[in-house]
């Protein structure tokens, strides 16, 4: 059977076609579109811009077609912090499933750790982790995740995504990212972590794996560093290199990072803050590296539709 996922996330709209068994899906083809609905997601009352949600609406409605002229037996539109957090998201949700012919579901924070957890767990990569620390950092969320004998024990969704903390910290203009701005954003990914339950610090050994563009975006940038293509750069991120970009990116202006070899331009705004993110969260967890990760949220879908969820 073949199915296909499209992804509503904050920061990107994603699509999947793959196929194959629920723990070993295939992929048939993929794409991404920057839509960044989430702008105004830091706001105390955090609602959908027009011009971002007609982006979303777009890029869904592309995508679903596309997965039917693939050949696409079940497809599934999902949405995520920012839409759920959105005072206008129902509205955003009833004008995709008009233009989509298909009714978006809206994720809750377990919901969406959870499937993630389950894409990552298809990657082959993993094969010899049974167990393993996740984060996956979006626009508008961090999900924090412990996977042991095949399932989810802990999930929980903090709302530590990029968008909404440039848009606290630093706005997005913000030329070069502002010292303090860091500081207060480290201090504050490290509080909401240490109240969130999750069991701190990562044990010894246990691998810990990180998903989300940022990663990939750090991923993107040492694989042109190298000359390489991304899959095949290193996987294992240390922390290092990420506070080298961190330095590298923050220290200059959003000009100025669009022309970084391997970054995506739409991504200059809010790279330093991510970045920060990242470090705050290793600083905070106890661990110095992430096996980075390809497969998350969609692939999770993926893997729901084909066992027949």
């Amino acid at each position: 059977m073949r199915v296909a996922a499209v992804d509503i996330g904050s920061n990107s709209i994603k699509l999947l076609v793959a196929e194959g068994a629920p723990g070993s899906p295939v992929e048939v083809a993929s794409r991404a579109a920057e839509a960044r609905i989430s702008a105004g997601i830091g706001s105390g009352a955090p609602r959908l811009g027009e011009e971002g949600m007609r982006r979303g609406i777009a890029a869904a409605k592309a995508f679903a077609e596309e997965a039917r002229a693939l050949g696409a037996e079940r497809i599934a539109i999902v949405a995520t912090s920012a839409v759920r957090d959105a005072s206008n998201g129902p509205d955003f949700r009833a004008r995709v499933a008009e233009a989509a012919g298909l009714e978006p579901r809206i994720l809750s924070g377990r919901q969406e750790a959870e499937l993630i957890a389950r894409g990552i767990a298809t990657d082959p990569l993993l094969n010899d982790a049974p167990r393993f620390y996740a984060f996956d950092l979006g626009g508008g969320s961090l999900e924090c995740i412990r996977y042991a004998g095949g399932k989810v024990d802990f999930a929980t969704s903090l709302p530590l995504g990029c968008v909404r903390l440039t848009e606290r910290f630093a706005e997005p203009s913000a030329e070069p990212f502002p010292e303090e701005g860091r500081i207060a954003l480290s201090a504050h990914v490290r509080s909401a972590l240490a109240s969130s339950g999750l069991p701190l610090p990562v044990p010894g050994g246990i691998p810990v794996v990180g998903t989300g563009g940022t990663l990939t975006t750090v991923r993107a940038i040492e694989a042109r560093r190298l000359g390489v293509p991304l899959p095949d750069s290193p996987a294992t991120i240390a922390s290092g290199l990420i506070l080298s970009l961190l330095a590298r990116a923050g220290s200059v202006s959003v000009g100025e990072r669009r022309r970084i070899a391997g970054l995506q331009p739409e991504r200059a705004d809010v790279l330093p803050a991510a970045l920060a993110t990242l470090l705050a969260v290793t600083e905070a967890c106890g661990f110095a590296e992430y096996r980075h990760s390809l497969r998350n949220l969609r692939w999770g879908v993926a893997a729901q539709l084909l066992g027949g969820a």
